[in-house]
């Protein structure tokens, strides 16, 4: 069964449409809410979280419009709901200073070996770990669900400066 398919079922009442759509969809959905909220369970519950609401509201989704960024953009909210009010944050040991980070970035273009690339990958998640849930949003947003600044600042119904400003300070 292809996606439309899953959510005509779904729109029709008929449940095993869902099968389709977590088989597709929850390894990215999970590893997206884990970005934001840095904690194994809290994102498969916010995951679990964001299925449930789709299925209760799959009524009013536009099939005409593609799945997956709409499925994103949930888990991205329902996380950082869920991580607001854990408010589980990683204790700041010290500043991150532009400086460090530009090196980070600096070290990517660089790497030519694969433990190389996984130290780093380590360094900018600890890095991203350091930041506010609302402010690993925005950068999950824009560097891992590839969304533009248009597109955010229209889902989260604030002016575009504000998102440039917020991925600034991120």
């Amino acid at each position: 069964m292809n996606e439309k398919q899953a959510i005509q079922r779904l729109k029709k009442g008929d449940i095993s449409g869902m099968d389709t759509l977590v088989l597709n969809y929850q390894a990215k959905a999970i590893r997206t809410a884990y970005l934001i909220t840095h904690d194994d369970s809290l994102a498969e519950d916010v995951v679990q979280e964001t299925f449930l609401r789709i299925y209760q509201r799959i009524r009013y989704f536009d099939e005409t419009r593609p799945f997956e960024p709409y499925l994103l953009r949930s888990v991205v909210h329902t996380a950082l709901n869920m991580a607001e009010k854990t408010r589980k944050e990683i204790p700041l040991s010290e500043e991150v200073e532009p400086e460090f980070v530009e090196g980070l970035i600096a070290k990517a273009s660089s790497t030519e070996d694969q433990m190389e690339y996984i130290q780093l990958k380590q360094e900018i998640f600890a890095a991203l770990g350091k930041l506010p849930p609302r402010e690993r949003a925005v950068i999950v947003e824009r560097y891992y669900l590839g969304m533009t600044e248009k597109e955010m600042a229209g889902e989260h119904e604030i002016a575009p400066g504000t998102i440039k400003w917020s991925l600034n300070v991120a």
